[in-house]
């Protein structure tokens, strides 16, 4: 099976430093590994964009416009 250079770079360096592992577990815990308490609240959609956009600016086939 082929394994790219950087991959085996990487797999020999993670082995000669395992302390590298639990730095990269704590660099993720502060972005990613949330409880639904710590994550920030989701946004309103009150203020979202409606779909399409243009149906007021076109009339519809067989509407003529006043």
């Amino acid at each position: 099976m082929y394994e790219s250079d950087l991959t085996k770079f990487m797999r020999k360096f993670l082995e000669a430093h395992p302390e590298e592992v639990e730095s990269q577990r704590k660099g993720r815990a502060i972005w990613w590994d949330k409880t639904k308490d710590e994550r920030a609240p989701t946004p309103s959609m009150r203020h979202a964009p409606r779909a399409g956009g243009n149906e007021a600016t076109f009339a519809a086939p067989g509407e003529t416009e006043d």
